[in-house]
């Protein structure tokens, strides 16, 4: 589940019209949220407020052997107009699951985002800054996020601790959207880390919509109406270290036009490490989600699989109202306020099991995990955690 201060972060997102799904980085975000979902470990609790649209603060307070907590603090220049009280906030916000792509947007013109009063201009870029303190360690994060133009988001993450080299460190990142591509330039004070990524979407073009598809049915699967190819790279290198890397992959993910199943398949590559991962993910029904990881070194001859599901559980519906949600569109059913609470669970071929339940306990949320390792069997059970949020 989210944290508070994830949800107010994607919030801005989405206000400012940023689109998170259309980079490299988030090629695999299906499979990462159905596969690698974050199982708690000891007792955590966090205590949230949004007191004003542009003002979020957050204190946790967790015991896992040690008594630990955070205390966090956030502002948007952007008012942010979302449920901030952790009994009406929607589940489908802050679980994340299978990751619905939709159709491409023209990116905003230059122009359309200025204001001018008296022959000056008047509008100012939105902004976003936040900041963590750890404690006992008083370990310092922060991160700033930037609206640079409508197809340019800079962001910033530093972090202040003793025990890094130098102090601290700083990872700077330039991501250009411009909705047919998109690109990432990074770079890290760590080992003068430089970065570059891309991807690439295949079929329509939506900076040149007079050239938009037919609206006749698509004529089999494949067809880019149906969904999008997506093809991206990555290179990396460190002139400290002289090391450095690159990967590459594709994904193909259908599109609210898809008349079956939404499903969602990745295939990457990391030439110089010789791995290889594939990705198939499936929305077998309005509430099930289930996902499958191949990994596999061709330098070792060493796999990994990696299974998993995500149920969702729904409230009784009346009646009178049940017709209701048979004329929802797929892409929209999970953003009802009927859903009870979630429950994921994954295996892998080593025998490592972990499972998660998340729900609404009337202002609460809670998030309930265990992990198993069946191939232990004198000491199955590997570690249980639970999380409870409140937030006004």
């Amino acid at each position: 589940m989210l944290e508070f201060m994830d949800y107010v972060q994607a919030a801005f997102h989405a206000q400012s019209r940023w689109n998170v799904d259309n980079s490299y980085a988030s090629l695999n975000t299906t499979a990462h949220n159905l596969l690698d979902f974050h199982i708690p470990q000891g007792v955590r609790l966090h205590v949230s407020s949004l007191s004003s649209p542009s003002f979020a603060s957050s204190y946790t307070l967790a015991s896992t052997g040690l008594v630990d907590g955070s205390l966090s603090f956030l502002y948007s220049s952007l008012g942010l107009d979302i449920p901030s009280q952790s009994g009406e906030v929607r589940l489908s916000h802050l679980v994340r699951g299978y990751r619905h792509l939709y159709e491409l947007q023209k990116p905003d013109e230059l122009h359309w985002n200025e204001l001018w009063q008296h022959g000056k201009r008047i509008d100012r870029k939105d902004a976003l800054l936040y900041g963590r303190m750890y404690l006992p360690t008083s370990t310092l994060e922060a991160m700033y996020l930037r609206r640079v133009s409508p197809t340019s988001l800079l962001r910033l993450n530093l972090v202040s601790d003793a025990d890094l080299p130098n102090g601290g460190s700083m990872l700077a990142l330039l991501r250009n959207d411009h909705a047919k591509y998109s690109t990432e330039y990074l770079y890290s004070t760590d080992s003068a880390l430089l970065g570059i990524r891309g991807l690439y979407n295949f079929g329509y073009d939506p900076r040149y919509p007079n050239q938009a598809p037919s609206s006749r049915p698509p004529a089999h699967p494949w067809d880019h109406r149906n969904g999008r190819l997506s093809a991206g790279a990555e290179a990396y290198f460190s002139p400290l270290n002289k090391s450095g890397g690159v990967s590459c992959g594709l994904r193909f993910a259908t599109l609210p036009i898809h008349t079956g199943f939404p499903y969602t398949m990745t295939l990457t590559l990391n030439p110089l490490m010789g791995n290889l991962s594939s990705t198939y993910s499936v929305e077998a029904g309005k509430d099930l989600s289930l996902c499958s990881r191949f990994d596999f070194n061709v330098y070792s001859y060493e796999s990994d699989v990696v299974v998993g599901m995500e149920l969702w559980q729904r409230k009784r519906q009346a009646p009178d109202t049940a017709w209701a949600h048979e004329m929802i569109r797929p892409e929209w059913k999970k953003v009802d306020e009927d859903i009870n609470g979630v429950l994921k669970a994954k295996m892998d071929n080593h025998g490592r099991v972990g499972m998660l339940w998340e729900c609404r306990a009337k202002e609460l949320l809670v998030s309930l995990g265990a992990a198993f390792e069946l191939a232990r069997r004198e000491r199955m059970l590997g570690s249980v955690g639970l999380e409870v949020s409140y937030s006004t």
